[in-house]
Parts: C-alpha cells; sequence; structure tokens
C-alpha cells in the first residue's frame, strides 16, 4: 500500500492539501501513542459509492475516545458527514475511511490532559489486502511468539494506536520468518486474534470465535460475518479457545476490514483441513461480498451511500 499524497483531508473542520496535513514533533501522539482511530471502507456498488457500516465504526471511535478519557470537540454526526463529505471532495468512487482522534502539541507528561484534541480523517484507495489467489486459496499464518495484552492494561475494546504497537511485532515476526500473518493469543495461551484481524475455526459445521474477554476487538466485521453465519443456518459460538484448536479444524479464516473475509489454509506449517478454502468459509464470502458490492439486499442496512437515491 502506498499512499498518493494528493487529494484532500479533513483536520479540526477544515480541508487541507494531503501534503499540509502535519501535526507537530512535540505532540502528544507522536511520544505516548495517545489516539484512538477507525478503519473503515467505501465500496463501489452497482448503485455507487456506499460506505460499509459507517455509523458502527464512528461510534466505536467515539467509544474509544470515552475509554481514554478525550473530550472530543466534534459529535458522531457531524464526524460522519464529514467522511461523506471528504469522499465526494476526492471524488472516490471506493476507498479507506481512516479517522485519528488524537491528542495535539502542548505539554510533555505522561498526564495530557493539557493537550489539544485533535480530528483528522483521511481517506486514500486501498484495493484488497490479500491478493486474489489468497482470498480464494487461503494463507499461511503461524502462531506468534508475541501475546496479546492481557486484561486490565490496555483495553483490548478500544481502538487505540498504542495497541497497535503490539500488532507491529506480531505481523514483523511474521513476514519474517515467511507467514502472511499471525495469531496471537491472550495471556492464559487461548486464542486472541490476528494482527488487525479477528479470528474464526470451523469443526463439525460449528463456527466458533473467541470471545471479547480473550484479549479481542468487538470487530464490526466480525459482527457481520456471525449475522450472516447465522442466515446461512451455520450455529456460532463465541468461546474461548485453546490454541490446539486450529490444527485440528476444518476451516480457519480472518475477517475484518482490511482483510474482509480471508481463509487459512495452514498454521505453523501444519494444513487446515484440505489446505485450501471452504465451504463455509466460501459460502459466507459470498454473501458478503455480494452485499458489499450492491449485488444483494442489504436487509440489515449496513451501506451508508455517499450520494442517496
Amino acid at each position: 500500500m502506498s499512499f498518493p499524497g494528493t487529494g484532500k483531508i479533513w483536520m479540526n473542520g477544515s480541508l487541507v492539501d494531503w501534503a499540509d496535513a502535519k501535526i507537530h514533533v512535540a505532540s502528544h501522539i507522536v511520544h505516548y501513542g495517545s489516539g484512538v482511530f477507525e478503519g473503515a471502507r467505501c465500496y463501489d456498488t452497482v448503485k455507487g459509492p456506499a460506505c460499509f457500516r459507517l455509523d458502527a465504526h464512528m461510534r466505536r471511535l467515539m467509544d474509544s475516545a470515552r475509554i481514554y478519557r478525550m473530550d472530543v470537540p466534534y459529535d458522531q454526526q457531524t464526524l460522519t458527514d464529514a467522511v461523506i463529505d471528504l469522499i465526494k471532495v476526492n471524488k472516490f468512487k471506493a476507498c479507506y475511511i481512516r479517522p485519528l482522534i488524537y491528542r495535539g502539541y502542548d505539554t510533555l507528561g505522561v498526564h495530557p490532559a493539557a493537550c489539544p484534541v485533535d480530528v483528522a480523517i483521511m481517506l486514500w484507495e486501498w484495493p484488497a489486502y490479500f491478493t486474489k489467489e489468497a482470498i480464494e486459496e487461503g494463507i499461511d499464518v503461524k502462531i506468534s511468539t508475541w501475546a496479546r495484552n492481557a486484561p486490565n492494561t490496555t483495553p483490548a475494546m478500544a481502538k487505540s494506536v498504542a495497541n497497535y504497537a503490539n500488532a507491529q511485532l506480531i505481523k514483523m515476526e511474521a513476514v519474517l520468518d515467511g507467514y502472511t500473518e499471525a495469531i496471537a493469543l491472550d495471556t492464559y495461551g487461548n486464542l486472541s486474534e490476528g494482527s488487525g484481524q479477528n479470528v474464526f475455526v470451523v469443526r463439525d459445521g460449528v463456527i466458533r470465535t473467541p470471545p471479547i474477554g480473550n484479549s479481542v476487538l468487538a470487530g464490526i466485521t466480525r459482527d457481520c460475518v456471525m449475522t450472516l453465519a447465522h442466515e446461512l443456518g451455520y450455529e456460532v459460538r463465541e468461546q474461548t479457545l485453546p490454541r490446539e484448536t486450529l490444527y485440528s479444524a476444518d476451516e480457519v479464516f480472518f475477517v475484518g476490514t482490511a482483510v474482509e473475509v480471508t481463509p487459512i489454509r495452514s498454521v505453523d506449517r501444519i494444513a487446515v483441513g484440505p489446505g485450501r478454502r471452504g465451504p463455509i468459509t466460501e459460502a459466507i464470502q459470498q454473501k458478503f461480498f455480494k452485499i458489499v458490492k450492491g449485488e444483494a439486499p442489504d436487509t440489515h442496512g449496513w451501506l451508508q451511500f455517499v450520494t442517496p437515491a
């Protein structure tokens, strides 16, 4: 992924050129990771550009800020409207949406109260996170040696910048070891999530996923997939899962805004099932992609069109 270096970025209520969207090196976020963010997508559907579950993403953004005691100077609707306006200004048909709430420049102590709370929204064109082959055939992952943060250290339910220092370690280790991704365990040795993805495990037709208590972000795509799986007639269970569940699974797949729905074909060089995408993963993929492309009825109201009909 590379940035375009052009277009407009929304910063504290104003549109600025990409090259001019700068913060001071003494900003609190630079030194202490004091920021929260979101990642959402706008899809080019058959009925025009539409944001996928933008309302849920923006609500989680505001929840994350509240957890970190950040008094945001804009309400959720104002930021939602800003996203829609920014898509129009940049004339995108499809894009990745990155709102960021962060503590800016004032003082440099751990206590951030004196620092202003700033808000920025970026957009850029971002195709599928993995290749078409990976989406169809699956990816190879490992169990990371890095655990997810323990409960009551940093809040897993907040999508904070600081939490992604841990995610970077997980991702870098996986790539250096010859894998595409990794799955982290929690501090008790149970399944948690990938570097930026929720994980699902299929065995004997039952779909299982770690609960929020296992240091898991409450993923919005995760919620969608559970809904779609129920509609397809599958049993879905949120339950604590040991590591070895992955080695005996019929299917394993990642979900998330970036990865969408991506099958996993091996874990620690052990093939998952027959070592290729399974039928349940494929069924969920097909239903998901048809909805986000506008090819199937959006019965849940997940799509917010940039230009309403």
